[in-house]
């Protein structure tokens, strides 16, 4: 075991002031990883009564100073540490940033500590806020051998009674599209309907947009029925998302009856169809035989100023040459090439913007 001389040089290139962030060398990580566990144990603890002693000096408006501390605690891997601090600025009512809790979240996720992951998502949820997409989505996969069912739905129903409803829907937005982006589609359905029997008050219009999308993806278009149904009975005003989603979706399955018949509906609420539903019309009525319907939804849509994209030519092309008007078919055709830099291009073309709304969230 080294002796105090040696830990005091150590500890000499880890001084930290209040007067500028802390910087640890690599050298002195080399040095560090040498050691014992003791001997870190010991360095770790003169660390820590440093970062208390910045505290009781520092501002309490020189977050940076604090997120140093435990930035290079975690990248030592030194989680426990971290932790420690991360509740000393609790017990000192010290207001923790977003970041600080994302920071610590991602080291437990990327360790494998579901117990701490979870720990933090609940501190970070108490203080009002909410872990970043990013971390969902890490956390979301991490899970996925890991955790029984069970568990994991005890785990939300905790999280949703010890949290006010007014803080906990984002939280619930990012984790069910979490668990769908990670290829978890199942369990970001049975989160939902867990907790929509729980208290659908924590819910808002995104998640059930976020839910519509997973089921109209899957080809589930009697529950997204369903949902769309519960949608209205909780008192929420479908969007323009809602129902493109719907229509989308009742669209890959073929049912080109409802897609018109929520399309009239969706213009009667005062939603004004956009890019993806004039996409998802012009299909519809093209695969019906309805050539004359979709002709007239493509003049509307130029009329409104939205270009058009090059999917919507193709199938209008497309179902053009099968009913055999070759002439209009060339001449749209000859109107797409001409219009190539005028066509809507794939940031305009986004089959579910509710993921630009979860990233402001």
């Amino acid at each position: 075991m080294l002796g105090a001389a040696t830990i005091t040089r150590s500890l000499s290139r880890f001084h930290f002031n209040y007067h500028s962030p802390p910087l640890l060398t690599t050298t002195w990580l080399q040095d560090f990883s040498t050691e014992s566990f003791l001997d870190k144990e010991s360095v770790t603890s003169e660390v820590l009564k440093e970062f208390r002693a910045t505290i009781e000096n520092a501002p309490a408006s020189r977050a940076g100073v604090y997120y140093a501390y435990i930035d290079r605690m975690c990248k030592f891997g030194n989680l426990s540490a971290a932790t420690q601090m991360l509740q000393i600025l609790n017990d000192k009512n010290i207001v923790i940033s977003r970041n600080l809790y994302n920071l610590i979240l991602v080291e437990a996720i990327q360790k494998n500590d579901i117990d701490l992951s979870c720990q933090v998502l609940k501190k970070l949820l108490l203080s009002g806020e909410s872990p970043s997409a990013t971390s969902c989505i890490k956390f979301a996969q991490a899970l996925r051998k890991v955790i029984h069912l069970l568990e994991l739905l005890k785990f939300f129903k905790e999280i949703v009674s010890e949290t006010s409803c007014s803080s906990i829907s984002s939280f619930i937005n990012k984790m069910v599209f979490a668990f769908a982006k990670s290829g978890q589609k199942d369990r970001a359905l049975m989160i939902f309907e867990h907790l929509k029997r729980q208290n659908d008050r924590c819910f808002d219009l995104t998640t059930y947009n976020i839910v519509l999308y997973i089921l109209g993806g899957t080809g589930r278009v009697d529950e997204m029925l369903d949902v769309f149904a519960s949608l209205k009975e909780a008192g929420f005003v479908p969007d323009t998302i809602s129902y493109n989603t719907l229509i989308n979706g009742l669209r890959k399955v073929g049912r080109f009856d409802m897609c018109f018949e929520y399309f009239k509906e969706m213009k009667e609420n005062g939603n004004e169809p956009d890019l993806l539903t004039y996409t998802s019309l012009i299909d519809v009525f093209g695969r019906a035989g309805n050539i004359k319907e979709s002709l007239k939804f493509f003049r509307e849509m130029k009329l409104k100023g939205i270009f058009p994209s090059i999917q919507i030519y193709r199938s209008l092309i497309h179902n053009l040459n099968k009913i055999e008007k070759t002439e209009l078919a060339t001449e749209l055709l000859e109107e797409m090439n001409s219009s190539s830099t005028c066509l809507a291009g794939p940031s305009d073309f986004k089959t579910f913007k509710t993921k630009r709304r979860l990233r402001k969230s």
